[in-house]
């Protein structure tokens, strides 16, 4: 059974995130803890050493990110509870992270799981909460990390050496300022969601990293970055894309 433990400071989420897991997942979940604050989840997770704690964000006196302050070592699967906050949810997105917005339902449930399962161990808990933390407390969204899951694990890139993402069937290529590529196992649309603002589709196969363009030829819709590529720009996309391009000037 997997070891889990629930911290939430409403009681009533507590137990209607048990029932829910009893209920679709039966006999699979041994909850060894029920705590309302990030102290007792801590004192918790030190007595029990579960697999997968569930956390909620916003709590008093102390929120759930605060929690990871008290372990050198995480040797565990978190997945984010959350009513608030979009910035926060941006940052567990960048971080390879799961979340369920409140109020809680099995479909979203029952993905994070799934999810959960396919992990075959917590080699890179450490690493993607140690990003997590960091992308909390970067102000400039160019500066922050993101987490690429590929068929290997992940790749941590920061966002200010992407020059473009580039769909390649169900995966997307990650092309860095460096001349690197790297293959993530997402797709663009994925890959899409997670990047910062001043990252814009261009097309049906190109996200591009607006801080790198130098030209852009209105006669055959192409647009030119700093290393010299020219990319396509689709019709139904220009005009979004200029008005982009004024904006992060």
């Amino acid at each position: 059974m997997i070891k889990t433990v629930i911290i939430d400071d409403e009681v009533n989420a507590q137990n209607l995130l048990e029932k829910t897991l009893h209920k679709y997942f039966p006999h699979k979940f041994n909850i060894t803890a029920k705590c309302r604050s990030v102290d007792a989840g801590v004192i918790a997770i030190q007595t029990y050493e579960p697999d997968l704690v569930f956390l909620d964000i916003q709590m008093p006196e102390k929120n759930g990110f605060e929690l990871f302050r008290y372990f050198d070592k995480v040797n565990f699967e978190t997945i984010f509870i959350t009513a608030y906050s979009k910035y926060a949810i941006d940052a567990i997105r960048r971080s390879a992270l799961d979340y369920i917005l409140k109020p809680i339902n099995h479909v979203d449930l029952t993905q994070a799981i799934k999810r959960f399962e396919s992990k075959s161990e917590h080699s890179f808990a450490q690493k993607k909460l140690s990003l997590l933390l960091e992308n909390l407390n970067v102000n400039d969204q160019n500066t922050s990390k993101i987490a690429f899951p590929t068929t290997e694990g992940f790749e941590f890139i920061h966002s200010n050496q992407i020059l473009y993402c580039k769909a390649e069937s169900n995966y997307c290529k990650v092309k860095r300022i460096d001349g690197i590529e790297k293959l993530t196992a997402r797709t663009l649309k994925f890959v899409e969601e997670i990047l910062p603002p001043h990252f814009i589709r261009i097309h049906k196969s190109y996200v591009l990293n607006l801080n790198f363009v130098v030209r852009y030829n209105k006669s055959n819709k192409e647009v030119e970055v700093t290393n010299g590529e020219k990319l396509p720009v689709s019709f139904r996309k220009e005009e979004e894309f200029l008005n982009a391009v004024l904006q992060n000037q």
